[in-house]
């Protein structure tokens, strides 16, 4: 795997996101608070700019027939069909055979640091 800086941390607040092109491939960065997240802005599903999606929450089964909001911040949404992503795992919710290349993030020296 190669190791590539994309910023220092001060440059992506939390709730921001960064679209950067590293290795020949867009990729998004994401600060959820606090915590770095790399996904390919790509969808798997009809090839969509994913990381132009609006991020947020899904809706999560209590029993049988009740459903509260959740994740918040945590579920990235194509833009193009809605289709939804686990934005640390890439798992699509539809179709769990289906994922989101994501990519480690480390923070390295207070820089946000991407290995391929």
């Amino acid at each position: 795997m190669k190791r590539f800086v994309v910023c220092p941390v001060t440059d992506l607040a939390p709730g921001e996101r960064r679209i950067v092109s590293i290795a020949g491939r867009s990729i998004g960065i994401f600060n959820v608070d606090g915590h770095f997240f790399a996904v390919r802005n790509r969808c798997p599903h009809k090839g969509g700019a994913l990381c132009a999606g609006p991020l947020g929450g899904t809706a999560l089964p209590v029993d049988g027939v009740t459903y509260v909001y959740g994740r918040d911040g945590r579920i990235l949404r194509c833009a193009w069909h809605g289709w939804e992503f686990d934005i640390e795992s890439g798992q699509a919710l539809v179709d769990p055979r289906v994922r989101a290349q994501t990519y480690p993030v480390t923070v390295e020296e207070e820089q946000i640091v991407i290995s391929i």
